[in-house]
């Protein structure tokens, strides 16, 4: 089974997917934990690049075409590979990332990336999506480390991310389960996730 965790910055997807992975361990069932960007060795610079605050990109679409490099090389040579063996594959960020930050973030043509998604042709079965406001989320972020090269945008590009997050999950409310997170403490939330993992991982 494939599941992603999503979210914007500062909601704590990190720290949940640690979580997960050792109640599935628990139960016996081999897990494999992962990202993106950054879960190979050619992701990993892909991510350096598209995180550091002093990069540069002129051109409308190279961001948006440097996701989809490490997403390519990722499914191919780690999901693929751990779903075939039999593991649960855990995401740290994946497509519906992409789609929130790019059309909703940058306003990117979501046609152009419809056409990439389709060539990497792989969706999570299951989507954890830890939502919060989006002033809450970088005062978490901006505690937790030195901000990002995303973290650093303005609170309009951040909400029309969240709004890109939730628009999605609107539309896939089988696939994306949206967990309100802005009054819960990480317990809180665990026990939301465990819910639905009950549910949906057989």
């Amino acid at each position: 089974m494939f599941i992603s965790f999503e979210g914007i910055e500062g909601s704590g997807k990190s720290t949940q997917i640690k979580g997960v992975e050792a109640w599935l361990v628990a139960r016996g069932r081999e897990v494999l934990l992962t990202k993106e960007p950054g879960g190979t060795a050619l992701g990993t610079k892909i991510r350096q690049i598209l995180l550091d605050p002093d990069t540069h990109i002129s051109h409308r679409y190279t961001e948006s075409l440097l996701f989809y490099a490490d997403r390519c090389e990722h499914v191919a040579c780690v999901i693929k590979p751990a779903l075939a063996a039999g593991k649960i594959v855990l995401c740290d960020r994946y497509s519906d990332s992409t789609i929130a930050y790019q059309v909703g973030g940058r306003q990117i043509d979501p046609a152009f990336l419809a056409h990439l998604s389709a060539a990497v042709g792989l969706m999570p079965e299951l989507t954890l999506l830890l939502d919060l406001p989006v002033e809450e989320g970088l005062k978490r972020a901006k505690n937790r480390a030195a901000l990002d090269r995303f973290e650093q945008e303005d609170l309009a590009f951040h909400d029309r991310v969240r709004a890109g997050y939730l628009s999605q999950a609107e539309r896939e409310p089988e696939r994306i389960r949206t967990i309100d997170v802005k009054a819960l403490n990480q317990e809180q939330v665990f026990e939301k996730i465990e819910e639905i993992l009950k549910e949906c991982v057989s």
